[in-house]
């Protein structure tokens, strides 16, 4: 059985320093060392200090390779200097790692300092990095013809007439089906959520009104060029004066029969979204807060009750919610290239 290799001169400065440290942590490091060289298995410590395996032995290893006592960066040698610091960040806003491990040996590799996995998860934290998935964007997205797209909506804005009005359509398909996400769940539990072998869906056709945060939605029994007619002229019948609709350039919202439609409407005017925009559609984010009050991780064991949350949220739920969502439904758009998170 490997070990530590201790000194006697070694040995007994850091029994000397276990007497006087009132840092219980670092005390706690140095009789993992000291047990450790003494031959003590990972698991035989990890019982007598009351902690976990894996804890001392990431601390012993620390200590064989950096010389390290201290928690987080406290003991360890070499760090980062300032400008190491600063290409290192850059680097990684340029490259994507999945483990931290990578990263460690990218640092020994470029800068010949070692840090652990758990010092270089900490280095992380410290500078804003957290572990997340990256966000998909369509590929074919034009970043300049969006760019022209907001210029215009923001002229369509600065000309509105006092019962003008702008409305953001889509269709949305909920289906009666368990949509699986990430949560915080116990280290050790599996955590199971029944599902059920139901295709049924809801076939929602929806416009938001971001000035009153007002969401109208109609139900039909497919989307396609009547429903699109039949809800623009539910729209129209809610507002007066000048309607203006952004929507996208689904086939049943851009085709021939809406713009026959749309021609002999004259207080209608349709505005269609460059392709794969939907980053510029505001009421996208409305979906997807429908879908975390809704189906994200919740069981509905029969359609009639999955239709009955549906509608809650629409009835109930946004009206009563919309305001404090203004952060997250917004024309504040994010376009392509930006990376902020929200």
């Amino acid at each position: 059985m490997s070990g530590v290799i201790l000194s006697p001169e070694v040995r007994e400065r850091l029994l000397r320093q276990h007497r006087r440290e009132r840092d219980r942590r670092v005390a706690d490091r140095i009789k993992a060392v000291i047990l450790r060289d003494e031959g003590w298995t990972y698991d035989a410590i990890a019982e007598a200090l009351l902690l976990s395996v894996e804890g001392v032995r990431q601390q012993v290893q620390d200590y064989e390779r950096l010389g390290k006592l201290k928690p987080e960066n406290g003991g360890s040698l070499g760090l980062l200097s300032e400008s190491q610091t600063a290409e290192l960040l850059a680097h990684l806003d340029g490259h994507l790692y999945v483990k931290a491990l990578e990263i460690v040996a990218h640092v020994h590799h470029t800068y010949g300092i070692r840090y652990s996995v758990r010092g270089l998860t900490d280095w992380l934290k410290r500078h804003n990095f957290t572990f997340h998935q990256p966000c998909g964007v369509p590929a074919k997205a034009d970043a300049w013809a969006q760019e022209a797209f907001v210029a215009d909506y923001e002229k369509i804005k600065a000309d509105l007439g006092n019962n003008d009005q702008i409305v953001f359509m889509d269709g949305v398909h909920p289906s009666h089906a368990v949509r699986f996400m990430r949560g915080w769940i116990r280290w050790g539990m599996r955590r199971e959520i029944p599902t059920n072998a139901s295709h049924k869906r809801l076939n929602i056709l929806g416009a938001l009104n971001l000035e009153t945060m007002t969401l109208h939605r109609q139900e039909y029994a497919t989307l396609n060029a009547d429903a699109v007619i039949a809800f623009l002229t539910f729209l129209l019948a809610a507002h007066t004066g000048i309607l203006h609709v952004i929507l996208d350039r689904g086939r049943y919202q851009n085709c021939k029969a809406v713009w026959a439609f749309a021609a002999k409407n004259p207080r209608l005017r349709l505005h269609y979204l460059p392709p794969y925009s939907p980053n510029i559609n505001a009421i996208e984010p409305a979906w997807k807060i429908m879908h975390e009050y809704t189906t994200n991780n919740q069981y509905h064991a029969t359609f009639k009750e999955f239709t009955e949350k549906i509608r809650q949220f629409f009835d109930v739920t946004f009206p009563q919610k919309s305001r404090t969502w203004t952060d997250r439904i917004t024309d504040n758009f994010r376009m392509l290239g930006e990376t902020k998170l929200s």
